[in-house]
């Protein structure tokens, strides 16, 4: 029988069985411990590369919505000019 050094419990299985069953529980967590550390980074790059996405994409939106505002104001111009014009013509024209 084996007793533990933090605590009294006494084990009746042998130690070698023992022994193999804490060195597999301990593998265990650990693998588990690893695989979540791996899904957490993953996650996290994940994240930081869609939040970096989404950035560039929202900038990208805005210089376009800003440029069309800018073509829509030029082409306002134009038709306000080309308006003026045509008036201008007809009225030399009428005369």
């Amino acid at each position: 029988m084996m007793k533990s050094a933090t605590t009294d419990k006494v084990y009746k299985s042998p130690v070698r069985k023992l022994a193999r069953f804490f060195e597999r529980s301990r593998d265990q967590w650990k693998a588990k411990c690893r695989e979540a550390k791996e899904t957490i980074k993953y996650l996290k790059n994940r994240v930081r590369f869609l939040e970096e996405s989404r950035e560039r994409w929202k900038n990208e939106a805005q210089e376009l919505d800003a440029r069309v505002k800018q073509m829509t104001a030029k082409e306002r111009a134009l038709r306000e000019r080309l308006e003026s014009l045509e008036s201008m013509e007809s009225k030399k024209t009428s005369r």
